[in-house]
């Protein structure tokens, strides 16, 4: 199933895990680009740079250095030119009060990252599916929280 391709923004401050994502995306079958970044500030200022296209999906880290995955968010949704953009939360903790913030905020889905590499790729080809469902015919997409495997 090949779909356009999608342009994923990644900001997370572990190399590990940014690989780990990246090998995963290029093993499911939609066809993406990504941009890694290590911090929010490097992401905001490279979407804040006219020079580039802007992401088809935002996968934003909560505990990051510099500017943290709340500061990012909320930096994003501030801006008008960037409120259609799905901003999927990717982080290894899940708590009940994070997430509703997060989805008041204006998140549009909330991932924890799996132990696997086999399940980041159900989850990485679950998750880009939805959202191309979501915004098949809408200009503005819903929050939708927790995909799971």
């Amino acid at each position: 199933m090949s779909q356009t391709i999608q342009r994923i923004y990644l900001a997370d401050d572990d190399s590990d895990d940014r690989a780990f994502f990246s090998d995963a995306l290029g093993e499911i079958p939609i066809a993406t680009t990504i941009e890694e970044f290590s911090n929010g500030v490097d992401l905001m200022s490279f979407l804040l740079n006219s020079e580039h296209q802007k992401p088809d999906a935002i996968f934003l880290d909560l505990k990051m250095p510099m500017m943290d995955g709340f500061e990012c968010l909320a930096d994003i949704r501030d801006l008008e030119s960037f409120s259609n953009i799905p901003v999927i939360i990717y982080s290894t903790s899940f708590h009940e009060k994070d997430v509703e913030r997060l989805k008041k905020m204006g998140a549009t889905l909330y991932l924890k990252k799996p132990s696997s590499f086999n399940q980041l790729k159900t989850l990485l080809h679950k998750c880009l599916s939805h959202l191309a469902q979501m915004s098949k015919g809408t200009t503005k997409i819903e929050p939708q929280f927790l995909i799971s495997i």
